[in-house]
């Protein structure tokens, strides 16, 4: 809820940050609903994380998104997780509570359920699903795609083992098995989401093209002004659809600044300026 006098303050802590389009975002939605607020972002060390954010919220402020490398530590700084955040074991929204308790959140798996459902008329449920990676993006996003019930969900990740133990912590909410990249097998996915870091260095993860058929919708959770190598890669192998995170992007934000105004601003003409932005910028991730 807006209010009078000064406004409130919010942004994004990670390292680096200075490539973040969320000040962007969160001012469109500000603007869009009349909010009063300001959003900046905060370039914080590993070791200055937990002072740093505590001293943010002692001075007046009211929320905080976190990204690389601080997901993880903001869990274990949060006095109190929503479920999402504790099944993720990781955060990426802070907010400060009435009796000052910093309750964390974990936005990133419902954003993406979103754009992949509203935005995208992506099918999900009953198809098989293939994630690329199993590290900290992986774990925000598993257990909202699992609500969807998709016939079978594979976590797929260079080291095999990291996998399958991965997805022994979701097995209680539906079908999700790990496996190595050499384990995949021959048969085509409905859907292929990558959710390695591999696009951040012009990489495509060591997959094999048998996964993909001419039905096969590819999803990078990275973005870029110019397409990704992976959604490069999966065009080169006839998939349907080749998609950008950009959606993600907007909708997770979109829960936090829900979590932190109470109010869940519009997205499709956020997203289609955050686009229409990035296409005169340089490439960003």
């Amino acid at each position: 809820m807006a209010v009078s006098g000064a406004p409130d303050q919010y942004g994004v802590v990670g390292h680096p940050v200075a490539h973040s389009w969320s000040p962007f975002i969160h001012g469109l939605f500000a603007r869009q609903t009349g909010e009063s607020l300001v959003y900046r972002l905060h370039d914080v060390l590993p070791e200055d994380f937990r002072s740093y954010v505590l001293d943010f919220f002692s001075r007046g402020g009211r929320g905080l998104n976190v990204t690389v490398p601080h997901k993880v530590a903001a869990a274990e700084l949060a006095n109190q997780l929503t479920p999402r955040a504790e099944r993720a074991r990781a955060v990426n929204t802070l907010a400060i509570q009435r009796d000052n308790r910093l309750l964390g959140d974990n936005t990133d798996g419902a954003g993406l359920v979103h754009d992949l459902r509203d935005n995208l008329s992506v099918e999900v449920t009953d198809r098989r699903v293939l994630i690329i990676g199993a590290g900290g993006a992986t774990r925000g996003v598993i257990a909202p795609l699992l609500v969807l019930r998709p016939a079978e969900l594979i976590v797929a990740n260079r080291t095999a083992d990291r996998a399958r133990a991965f997805a022994a912590d979701f097995t209680d909410l539906g079908q999700v098995t790990g496996c190595g990249f050499d384990d995949i097998g021959a048969e085509a996915y409905d859907v292929v989401i990558n959710a390695t870091s591999a696009s951040l260095s012009g990489e495509v993860p060591a997959v094999p093209a048998t996964i993909i058929h001419r039905d096969t919708v590819c999803y990078d959770m990275a973005y870029s002004r110019s397409e990704t190598p992976f959604l490069r890669w999966s065009r080169e192998q006839g998939c349907a659809r080749a998609i950008q995170g950009w959606g993600m992007l907007v909708e997770q934000a979109a829960e936090s600044f829900h979590l932190w105004r109470g109010i869940r601003p519009e997205t499709a003409p956020v997203l289609e300026a955050l686009r229409e932005r990035a296409s005169l910028s340089a490439p960003s991730f």
